[in-house]
């Protein structure tokens, strides 16, 4: 049975989450504040957290950072009204995982929610090194020497996606299949959002030209000779 932290001030709409998701066989546990999310995350693992952005301590998005900071690698599903192209590209730079806007059918929440568990199983090997850059498949973190950069679930998928495949070009529609099930209601649009968080990670490690985009091609990560 998947076990699910909701992180929400609203209380009614913390219970009918819950209640969907037990429906669907899911062990829930139910916060309202931002700092008993962040305690509760230091000493229990969960499969996934349902996080609201406004609540009434800490922001849904400092708490995100700091899990994520803390070497927190739970898939994140955002909650929020915020339904803009920039607050999305915050969301997911802060190590969101989805993002869902109010209002939302319960029944979308309960698909991307299993959408999320089915998401690619990594290979085997702990590491992929391409052109001196590793990618650290256990820690989820881009190493470039002695600096490193923290990935998503999610930017850790994409990014995989591209080193196994290095020198082959992958369209926002050939990751959004690769990496998101059939069951969500998500775009294409939320992997070029994804790409450009990844690349100002990237630009942290001096490595901002990793991935390349060809017009009409699509992304692609060089095999350097």
């Amino acid at each position: 049975m998947p076990k699910v932290l909701i992180v929400d001030d609203d209380i009614e709409l913390v219970s009918a989450i819950d209640q969907v998701l037990r429906e669907d066989a899911w062990s829930a546990e139910k916060v309202y504040a931002g700092a008993d999310a962040l305690q509760l995350l230091t000493g229990f693992k969960f499969d996934l957290i349902i996080l609201d952005w406004n609540l009434p301590d800490i922001s849904g998005l400092e708490v995100c950072r700091r899990f994520r900071e803390s070497g927190g690698e739970t898939p994140i599903m955002f909650l929020t009204g915020r339904n803009t192209y920039p607050d999305k590209e915050l969301g997911f730079g802060a190590g969101v995982d989805e993002y869902i806007t109010k209002p939302f059918d319960n029944r979308e929440l309960v698909l991307r929610a299993r959408a999320m568990m089915r998401r690619p199983a990594h290979l085997s090997a702990e590491a992929l090194i391409v052109n001196g850059v590793k990618l650290d498949r256990k820690s989820k973190r881009l190493i470039e020497g002695d600096k490193s950069v923290q990935l998503s679930t999610t930017e850790f998928a994409i990014i995989e996606v591209l080193f196994v495949n290095a020198g082959t070009f992958y369209t926002a529609n050939q990751l959004f299949e690769t990496i998101w099930p059939t069951e969500t209601d998500t775009t294409n649009e939320v992997v070029r959002v994804h790409i450009r968080v990844i690349r100002r990670k990237l630009e942290l490690l001096g490595l901002g030209d990793v991935i390349k985009t060809v017009r009409g091609a699509g992304y692609v990560v060089e095999q350097k000779k």
